[in-house]
């Protein structure tokens, strides 16, 4: 898609660049095929598509993040899907005194986790490999809380589906949009961040392992769903422009969870701390 985009061209808004694709100026491609004297505003295009060849070419990724609004940022994925990991984090709570428990990455093939006081350390070597991060609300929470912990800046570029989402009108978090797009947690249903900070409680203070993979799980099911989001989502923003016949991707069929949650755990939480 991002060959199909003129938007993040200064001067380029959604209009100018929907008369653009109905005038038959549908790629770079074309844009560069123009006369070089048509007009000013051709020649800022031109001028502009020749920069973003150059960095699609070096997959700068972050170029592109920079200058495109955050519910267009879908347009990043099929050409730096690559490169993409979907990544969460649970914590003990949302107040500043509130620290990281685990983070999820899951790169569309492969799983990664970890565990205050076990191997979170290795986190910040790992995301080195991958160039755009996707989250639910992550500008918001997830990558202020990575960064303020480990005391860094992450140089990733960063799709947000909570942006992308609302556009489409869903919203309300990330569970919601997940039922909204038909996504089932079958066994973690009704589990929610409140419910990730009490199984880390339970974990410290009694070393309960299940109690930890529990949380595990959820963290887990966060990333792996945060998958069939972003290409539903893509879809979906597809669908509304000129390219809804050509431009679509399969849904790709959910991973395995590789850590189960414990039943029995969730039910004793769920009867003691929640109204059902």
């Amino acid at each position: 898609m991002l060959i199909n985009t003129f938007r993040h061209i200064p001067g380029i808004g959604p209009a100018t660049e929907e008369k653009l694709w109905n005038d038959g100026i549908r790629t770079w491609e074309d844009a560069m095929l123009w006369p070089g004297s048509i007009s000013k505003k051709a020649h800022t295009i031109q001028e502009g598509v020749k920069t973003s060849i150059g960095h699609l070419k070096n997959k700068n990724a972050k170029y592109f993040e920079d200058l495109l609004p955050p519910n267009q940022h879908f347009r990043l994925f099929p050409e730096f899907r690559d490169t993409c990991v979907f990544l969460d984090i649970e914590t003990t709570g949302l107040s500043t005194q509130s620290t990281i428990t685990t983070i999820a990455l899951y790169d569309g093939s492969s799983t990664r986790y970890y565990v205050q006081g076990k191997n979170l350390d290795t986190f910040l070597d790992d995301i080195q490999k991958y160039q755009v991060l996707v989250t639910y609300n992550g500008k918001s929470f997830d990558l202020p809380f990575i960064q303020e912990y480990f005391n860094c800046q992450l140089p990733h570029a960063h799709i947000d589906l909570r942006y992308i989402l609302k556009s489409l009108g869903l919203a309300g978090g990330l569970k919601k949009c997940e039922k909204a797009m038909g996504i089932d947690r079958q066994e973690l249903d009704g589990v929610d961040g409140y419910f990730a900070v009490l199984l880390w409680e339970k974990y410290q203070k009694t070393n309960n392992t299940r109690a930890l993979n529990t949380l595990l799980a959820y963290n887990i099911e966060d990333v792996i769903n945060l998958e069939t989001l972003m290409v539903k989502a893509y879809n979906l923003k597809i669908k509304e422009t000129c390219f809804s016949n050509s431009h679509g991707i399969p849904v790709p069929v959910k991973a395995m969870n590789p850590v189960k949650p414990d039943k029995q755990i969730i039910q004793e939480l769920k009867s003691t701390y929640y109204q059902w």
